[in-house]
């Protein structure tokens, strides 16, 4: 049988343009992509498929390359007795969650790489994360894991006993993912956001912040709650939390100090040490979270975290044309070459000096004062001769400005200056380092997140972050959006587009597209949400079965089709698009988004109410149907800067705003680009009055009289 009769027979990985896969390329493994050429090969051939999913920043997916992939003997036994199949889980969220979900089931926790064995119909029978070459801690070892698994599966008892486990761990994932219950409830009650924040601050870290006593991720979603549920009442305990949290991060090594932007998660409890990867998705909804955190607690530092997030991102992550790439690499290249977690971002005592010296005059430093910045960054982000990581130093903030101005008897205002002269020069000198590797895939879902954090911004600190926002969704509309099929697509990566959009991809670019219609009053963005969500509803809601699935209709089917209801490291899609929906529905001539919404919040009602700091998205979701928006619909041509900045400086947790013309007459062409006979209500009968910009707030169909101040509209709201 030639290469060409039999893909298998090479690795085929160089065709592809994820760099995941990529990286893989020139492994002596007979990587397969996952597609119909590889799943025909394993059923002709009779082989079960080796399933080994990762994504480009993740550290232990390089690790178990180097130590197996790159083994001849290894590859030797995968590209005989198994077809290997490479997944970059960025790229195919679906067959992730797929694998993912019978892992935690059998194993109870998950992560990546995700190793799978499967049937040639594509059933797992036996399921891992990371594998030693040896065995090692009661994790057996590679090499003689694959000698067990082939022996297996040509022996005709054991080979029974592992489709039988096949079989029953496939009606596990359908039960996982697929199934609804058979009695769906009602929305969940209005108390729903109370129990939500009642159960984020049971778990909660009140010592070091976050949640969990090992690792620390960030959770977005269950802050938000928090915040919203402080603002309706609730306890001071939710506001402390909510500023414990976002100070860990923000304190922690969570953060970088010098560039700006967030690292995945931390290995510790205290927020010191990270994973030094960092993500598209985390960092927008970091920025979201810190730009809420400004607006909720005053704080000032919140806001600044938020802008050197923004323009970490503007500046290292985004595409020439306006999209954003994925992730950076938690790996680079050390001093000797070889590749090296976090080697980009540590410092020691004399890295610092060293750059200080070189890159501080023109940061603005005296010769006389190198020596004193320097010594102030040490003692201020804690680098220390010993270190916190591997005898080097992750940056935290470990002094506050006001303690070394006494130790150093200098006024607080000097010391300020010289670190951030000293944070110049620390800067610079990173520059000059080898710099971790990027994923050049611009994703639409992650694209969409990115797009509202960017046009939150655009509200809370400066109108200008709107360009980058209009920017990244003019790049998807381009590249990702078929207007006339009304579909999207995944995936662009150098001018090749691939894989049909998933939930998260058309409920994350809408809502981007729907903050972006309210940052700037420009209709078309609302009429890109509106068709994104059309979409929505034509592909991914199941009307028998009342609930929104994370494939389209029309997609590949595989052993099951999957919701995604839990936040985990993105918001879940499914408690995105129910909000998304019901703010769409109030520019749309129909009850369908509103009915789809309440429908899929009904059906899931019990996930959402036993157990909702793992659905605050959801929860979130129900509050607003149970509360309704606080709707601000701007009447004028130009917002005033007084709207502006009462709009920046107040937290107002449901809020929906909806700019619009001046005048029915300049409103009629609005209608027609929205395909319109008349207005919908959050616009109708509410002109601006003597030809002043005016404001009109509602909520749940009750609105305060028109004003010309922002500021009173949002007094009504407490009334």
């Amino acid at each position: 049988m030639t290469d060409d009769a039999d893909p298998t027979a090479r690795n085929r990985l160089d065709e592809e343009e994820s760099p995941y896969l990529r990286q893989h390329a020139d492994n002596p493994v007979n990587w397969q992509p996952w597609d119909e050429q590889a799943l025909d090969a394993a059923r002709e051939q009779d082989k079960p498929i080796f399933l080994s999913i990762g994504y480009a920043a993740c550290h232990w997916c390089h690790v178990m390359e180097d130590e197996s992939f790159q083994d001849e003997d290894v590859a030797a036994l995968l590209n005989e007795h198994f077809v290997p199949i490479k997944v970059d889980r960025e790229e195919r969220p679906d067959v992730d969650s797929i694998y993912m979900s019978i892992c935690q089931q059998v194993t109870g926790r998950g992560g990546w790489p995700l190793n799978a064995w499967l049937t040639p119909d594509g059933d797992p029978f036996y399921v891992g994360t990371y594998f030693p070459p040896e065995p090692k801690r009661n994790a057996p070892g590679f090499r003689h894991l694959l000698e067990d698994i082939s022996d297996s599966w040509i022996d005709p008892e054991e080979r029974e006993e592992m489709e039988d486990r096949a079989r029953q761990w496939t009606d596990a994932i359908e039960s996982d993912l697929e199934e609804t219950p058979d009695q769906p409830g009602e929305v969940p009650a209005e108390d729903v956001l109370e129990s939500t924040a009642s159960a984020a601050l049971r778990g909660a870290d009140r010592e070091f912040g976050g949640w969990g006593r090992g690792q620390k991720f960030p959770q977005s979603g269950r802050l938000h709650a928090l915040m919203r549920a402080h603002r309706e009442g609730g306890r001071d305990a939710y506001r402390e939390v909510v500023s414990e949290t976002l100070d860990a991060m923000a304190d922690g090594g969570l953060y970088d100090h010098v560039g700006g932007g967030f690292h995945r998660y931390t290995t510790d409890r205290e927020w010191v040490v990270p994973h030094f990867e960092k993500m598209l998705y985390d960092n927008a909804e970091l920025a979201r979270v810190f730009l809420a955190g400004f607006q909720f607690t005053g704080r000032e530092r919140y806001r600044d975290t938020a802008r050197e997030t923004l323009e970490f991102v503007e500046r290292e992550l985004t595409h020439s044309e306006g999209g954003f790439y994925s992730t950076l690499d938690a790996q680079s290249e050390g001093e000797d070459g070889e590749r090296e977690e976090g080697v980009f971002y540590v410092w020691t005592p004399e890295g610092v000096e060293d750059a200080v010296s070189e890159y501080g005059p023109a940061a603005g430093l005296s010769d006389d004062d190198t020596d004193l910045a320097a010594d102030l960054f040490c003692d201020r982000f804690g680098v220390t001769p010993t270190g916190n990581f591997e005898g080097q130093t992750v940056l935290t903030l470990s002094a506050p400005v006001e303690g070394l101005a006494d130790e150093y008897d200098r006024d607080e205002d000097e010391v300020e200056e010289l670190l951030r002269a000293a944070k110049s020069a620390v800067f610079e000198a990173r520059e000059q380092r080898p710099r971790p590797p990027r994923d050049e895939k611009v994703l639409a879902g992650w694209n969409g997140l990115m797009i509202s954090a960017f046009a939150e911004a655009a509200v809370v600190d400066s109108e200008s972050w709107a360009d980058t926002a209009v920017g990244a969704l003019d790049f998807a509309r381009e590249h990702l959006w078929d207007e006339d099929a009304g579909r999207l697509r995944r995936r662009f990566k150098d001018g090749d587009v691939r894989i049909d959009g998933y939930l998260e991809d058309y409920a994350f670019l809408a809502r981007g597209a729907f903050d972006t219609y309210q940052a700037t009053g420009e209709v078309e963005h609302l009429a890109f949400a509106l068709d994104l969500a059309r979409t929505i509803e034509e592909e991914f809601w199941d009307a028998d079965e009342e609930t929104l699935y994370f494939t389209p209709a029309s997609g590949e089917s595989l052993v099951a089709r999957p919701q995604e209801l839990a936040d985990q490291s993105t918001p879940s899609s499914a408690g995105v698009a129910a909000e998304l929906l019901l703010a769409l529905d109030h520019f749309v001539a129909h009850d369908r988004f509103e009915s789809v919404a309440a429908d899929v919040l009904g059906t899931h009602s019990n996930r959402i109410e036993t157990d909702p700091v793992q659905h605050p998205s959801l929860a979130l979701a129900a509050d607003t149907y149970r509360s309704g928006s606080h709707e601000l619909t701007l009447a004028a041509d130009t917002v005033p800067e007084e709207w502006r900045e009462t709009l920046a400086t107040t937290y107002v947790p449901r809020r929906l705003l909806a700019p619009r013309p001046p005048t029915d007459d300049e409103l009629a062409p609005w209608l027609d680009s929205l395909d319109l006979d008349d207005a919908p209500p959050i616009w109708t009968g509410r002109e601006a009055r003597d030809g002043e910009p005016t404001v009109y707030a509602c909520q749940s169909r009750a609105c305060s009289p028109p004003s010309r101040s922002v500021a009173d509209a949002l007094e009504w709201f407490d009334e």
